[in-house]
């Protein structure tokens, strides 16, 4: 992938007159065009790959969505709205392959928009962060789908910190109305609140209280009026703010400390960290931002001193980067879909390398989005060449569908709800992922009431020898479970019992 670095640039030196409004009318749209093709094509090469856990339960639980007695109607689910209003749109649109073509999309438009913040260097950055194997972007999770709204809103941003700006309320609300549904779609993703505070420093610094106060009055505007709508519109759809806040707060504290408790716990997620740091440094995405960084040099730390005020993107760039990789780090699971986070960071710090930029510099920064680009080239193509065999997830769920009558449930012990949804059932268990049930029925209260009832699961799938795993004590439920239930089959470690 060829880089041109010529960007929106650094202006705080002395020498540097361009207007940022001259700047941003240089960057079109057009500029981004040829590397979202590159994205579109790449990310259609995988969209047959089979649903993973996070895509399946979502659409599960989405596609059922009503009020009911858990989170997302039978289903507790820690996420926000918007990502389960994505969701339900995909699963009404055809299931897997639309939820695919979404994420194609969400791709492609971020690519355009970094594109129109920086120029095809951003553009390529962002190209190849979407399509590398190395930060999961198989999977159309919340941090893939709140990338465009987040680069939107960095985008509304950067123009609201223009001097020239003729509708800085609007664009500032609009920066807002963007901010707060990124945090819909993935409550961790505050990117643009971030860069809002770092932009804010910028204007203090430089006395512009005017403009400061006007960029902070839409902002707010437009993120609390977003937030308000989009918790009255899940409220009318059976999901309350008081179960939010359990999902999204409660849960994620009791989460946290459960995880903490347990010494099995923290090995498979220590193992997950290493490999989370070790395709980051792979994919070649510290080096392009140590580059841009150093290429970009340090802000200045004074008024501009008479000259005409302008935007330094390195007072956007920097907390906002900062922010991704601590909320990456604090994530806790380290799954490789966070990493998709710091494409926002990484965009507008190739874009904060100035237009006059030593020729070093230039090639320094092309030469690191080569690197970049190689690494993901070369793991893309392996990946497309050898397809893998049917996991043993997807068996699983053949098996199920083969057997399947009208109105059989499904209860897989625990967490892999994608087997749910692949063979066309749903779960009488709210319990979909296996960090809730450790959570909230570590005892399996829940789940022996389940299968205990008149119309309990026709199947059970179980992970292992047993239902024993860490952070839950499974000795009454394993004996409901022989009572009630024969061994129908094996797969690879799956066990799938039918009900007697």
């Amino acid at each position: 992938m060829v880089a041109d670095v010529s960007v929106v640039g650094s202006l705080g030196a002395a020498d540097r007159h361009v207007h940022l409004d001259r700047r941003r009318r240089g960057h079109r749209w057009s500029a981004g065009i040829p590397f979202a093709v590159l994205a579109v094509v790449a990310r259609v090469l995988i969209v047959r790959l089979p649903l993973t856990p996070d895509e399946g339960g979502y659409l599960l639980a989405a596609s059922q969505w009503h009020l009911g007695t858990s989170t997302y109607g039978a289903y507790f689910v820690d996420r926000p709205p918007l990502l389960m209003a994505i969701y339900a749109g995909a699963d009404l649109l055809g299931g897997g392959l639309a939820l695919r073509v979404i994420g194609v999309v969400a791709a492609a438009v971020a690519v355009l928009i970094a594109g129109r913040i920086g120029g095809r260097a951003a553009a390529a950055a962002a190209a190849v962060f979407v399509i590398t194997p190395l930060f999961g972007t198989g999977n159309v999770d919340g941090e893939l789908l709140a990338l465009p709204l987040v680069l939107g809103g960095l985008l509304m941003l950067v123009r609201a910190l223009t001097p020239a700006e003729p509708h800085l309320g609007r664009v500032a609300a609009a920066a807002g109305v963007l901010a707060m549904a990124a945090v819909l779609v993935k409550q961790d993703m505050v990117d643009v609140f971030v860069g809002a505070v770092g932009a804010s420093a910028a204007l203090a610094v430089d006395r512009r209280w005017q403009h400061l106060r006007e960029l902070l009055i839409g902002f707010a505007v437009g993120a609390l009026s977003t937030g308000v709508s989009a918790l009255g519109l899940a409220w009318l759809r059976g999901t309350s703010p008081t179960r939010l806040w359990d999902a999204l707060v409660t849960f994620r504290v009791q989460a946290g400390a459960v995880i903490s408790a347990n010494g099995d716990a923290a090995g498979g997620t220590t193992e997950r960290l290493h490999v989370m740091l070790r395709a980051l440094v792979l994919s070649g995405a510290p080096l392009v931002a140590v580059v841009a960084l150093v290429a970009a040099g340090m802000p200045p730390m004074g008024p501009s001193r008479g000259r005409a005020p302008e935007l330094d993107l390195r007072w956007v760039a920097v907390p906002v980067l900062t922010w991704e990789a601590v909320g990456a780090l604090l994530g806790g699971s380290y799954w490789l879909h966070y990493l998709i986070a710091l494409i926002p960071g990484i965009v507008l710090l190739v874009a904060a390398v100035p237009l006059h930029a030593s020729t070093w510099k230039r090639r320094l920064l092309a030469g690191a989005l080569v690197i970049a680009g190689i690494s993901t080239s070369d793991l893309f193509a392996q990946g497309v060449a050898h397809q893998p065999a049917p996991s043993s997830d997807a068996q699983v769920s053949a098996y199920l569908a083969a057997h399947r009558r009208s109105g059989t449930t499904v209860v897989v012990a625990f967490g892999h709800p994608n087997i749910v949804y692949d063979a066309g059932m749903t779960s009488p268990y709210e319990h979909l992922w296996s960090l809730s049930v450790r959570v909230r029925d570590p005892r399996l209260s829940e789940l022996m009431t389940v299968m205990g009832e008149p119309q309990a699961p026709q199947w059970v799938v179980v992970a292992g020898a047993s239902l024993d795993t860490w952070g839950v004590d499974a000795t009454a439920a394993e004996q409901v479970l022989r009572q009630h239930y024969r061994l129908a089959t094996t797969v690879e470690d799956w066990r799938v019992f039918e009900r007697n």
